[in-house]
């Protein structure tokens, strides 16, 4: 096993590699911007249809009130993307481009949106010839692959002629603002002739617009992606990412966006037309099913280390993160056990998503259980997730009980086993010792983290910073808001993680702990990806673990504007997170540099 690993280990580099490529961080970032719009119109989904099950209907105008907000915000879903994706994409250019030489992002998100709506929507004519109005069938979910397209050209399109500095410049009297719109025509105009040439072409030469062909090619794919090989490879290969410490859904989730959106909204559709919602992967499934406590599927194995390890330390760890793995921020557990890198859990780990997306796919085929149908947040608890994703069903409970069953049957062996070896190495030294060796240990597997060739410089500065940490931890209270001769007051410092989840562990920690020093601290939590426009009103930005590999990027973003940043390690980043010192010790010692 340790073999396996050893040689999954090595390939590394490569994974990092394709969670920084700049075209599906793009779509990544682009879909989680879009996340809202989703989740507002799944409420009005489950106001309107769930009360179906117990025989209420609202009536029809009340109802169609309820659709109407559902259509005009998830109707219009790759418009939006298209959108969110052209403006994640144009930062990621930038970053290649000298400060006094910036594609406007504003610019390229309605050049986006233009571009998307010239292939994704054709006019409609009536019984007379006269155009009556707009095909909108593509503007929702099934536009998407369409909507990440019409945003990398248009992308593509303003850095070759920015960089070139083929544009209409306007004499230094011009005012700033005027003189950006004259920059901006160029590119502007050649992207949407493009997009305006090419929709004309395709929908003379085929009939159909060009969203509706991008989908007809696709279509294949995603009902293979649909099947049981299907389904085990893409969950499997975000588990086996994490396991290795690359953040698995940074590079799965893009190649699938998608389609998570566009099942759920053919599930709805069908369901709707009293139809059987069959469509196993959707964005529902993957949330509380896939990662029902986080990836790898850890809610049941939070709870067997808080409740069922006779090992002190385990039991220590699952009480401290059994809060947040309900929650589906599950790295307290993945780093503090060490989930990650620890050859015991290897097994489980993978298969546990595995068999629950095949439970589910049993339950959708052979039971007629409908599909997940409603979008939540994806941090909601697990079980309610469930439940309320798959629209309150009787099977769906009955479901829940047998995923949950089966990941305790999966989990536990390996459990049992590692609690042994923990039990034993607690009896053979002194709590002195034994905390030293799991400290050497977790330093050893969570070096992977850092995704970068560099990683030994990360990890010699985050040495040092904790010595620092540790030594001001043994000094006096820091004085009016002094620490280690840097003075905190004033400070802001930016966290970052993936998803905006894990982030908010080390952000809350560092105010709490500022708090209670009386110091004027300011943190904040957000998501990798969303951080570009951010930068400028913090002095320190730190990468939580699973996103260490985006650092060689976010130094060239802070570079243009003058703060830094450092990437934590995994037991360091919750070291961190849950004391306040040595937080407080990390933050002046990054900022001394």
């Amino acid at each position: 096993m340790e073999q396996l690993i050893a040689t999954i280990e090595k390939g590394q580099p490569f994974f990092n590699a394709i969670a920084r490529n700049k075209y599906l961080k793009a779509i990544r970032d682009g879909f989680i911007s879009v996340i809202p719009i989703i989740i507002f119109s799944s409420i009005f989904c489950l106001v309107s249809a769930v009360p179906n099950i117990w025989g209420f209907y609202w009536p029809e105008d009340i109802d169609g009130m309820l659709w109407k907000a559902y259509n005009y915000s998830m109707g219009i879903l790759a418009v939006a993307c298209a959108a969110t994706t052209a403006k994640h994409f144009c930062d990621a250019q930038n970053r290649d481009l000298p400060k006094n030489n910036q594609i406007n992002f504003i610019s390229c998100m309605c050049a986006a949106i233009v571009g998307f709506l010239l292939l994704s929507s054709d006019m409609i004519s009536d019984a007379t010839g006269e155009l009556s109005g707009l095909n909108v069938a593509y503007l929702g979910s099934k536009g998407l692959l369409t909507a990440f397209i019409s945003a990398f050209v248009v992308g593509i399109v303003y850095k070759f002629f920015i960089s070139r500095n083929i544009t209409i410049k306007m004499p230094e009297q011009v005012p700033p603002n005027i003189s950006q719109t004259f920059k901006d025509i160029i590119p502007f105009s050649v992207s949407c002739a493009i997009f305006w040439i090419v929709s004309i072409a395709f929908t003379s030469t085929f009939g159909y617009c060009f969203a509706q062909g991008v989908i007809t090619v696709f279509q294949p794919l995603f009902t293979a992606a649909d099947g049981y090989i299907g389904l085990a490879v893409i969950y499997g290969a975000m588990s086996l990412f994490w396991f290795v410490g690359v953040h698995g859904p940074s590079i799965v989730e893009p190649a699938i966006a998608a389609a998570l959106v566009s099942n759920m909204t053919d599930n709805m559709a069908a369901y709707q037309a009293g139809q059987h919602a069959s469509a196993v992967l959707t964005q529902g499934a993957q949330y509380f099913v896939v990662c029902m406590g986080g990836t790898g599927a850890t809610l049941v194995l939070v709870f067997m280390f808080a409740f069922m390890a006779k090992s002190k330390e385990m039991r220590a760890v699952g009480k401290a993160a059994v809060v947040p793995v309900c929650f589906a921020v599950n790295e307290p557990l993945l780093f503090a056990a060490p989930i990650v890198l620890n050859p015991v859990f290897f097994v489980p780990f993978v298969l546990a998503p595995i068999a629950n997306i095949w439970i589910l796919k049993l339950f959708i085929d052979l039971l007629g259980m409908n599909g997940f149908m409603y979008t939540l947040p994806w941090t909601t608890p697990g079980p309610i997730g469930t439940i309320l994703g798959l629209g309150f069903q009787p099977l769906a409970f009955v479901f829940l009980a047998l995923i949950l069953l089966v990941d305790f049957a999966l989990y536990y062996p390996f459990f049992r086993v590692y609690d042994t070896q923990k039990c034993a190495e607690e009896a053979e030294v002194s709590e002195e010792e034994l905390a030293a060796k799991n400290a050497e240990k977790a330093a050893k597997l969570t070096d992977a983290f850092q995704g970068r060739a560099d990683a030994k410089s990360v990890a010699d500065g985050a040495a040092a910073s904790l010595n620092s940490a540790a030594a001001a931890a043994k000094a006096p209270a820091a004085s009016a808001g002094v620490v280690n001769g840097v003075d905190l007051n004033g400070k802001r410092v930016l966290v970052l993680c993936q998803g905006g989840g894990t982030s908010g562990l080390l952000a809350n920690g560092l105010a709490k702990a500022a708090r209670e020093a009386g110091i004027d601290l300011t943190t904040a939590a957000e998501a990798y990806g969303n951080h570009v426009d951010m930068l400028p009103d913090f002095d320190l930005v730190v990468l939580a673990p699973q996103a260490a590999s985006y650092l060689t990027d976010l130094e060239k973003d802070c570079a243009r504007v003058g703060n830094k940043c450092v990437a934590c390690r995994g037991k360091q980043y919750i070291e961190l997170s849950q004391n306040g010192e040595k937080s407080l010790a990390f933050v002046s010692e990054q900022l001394s540099k």
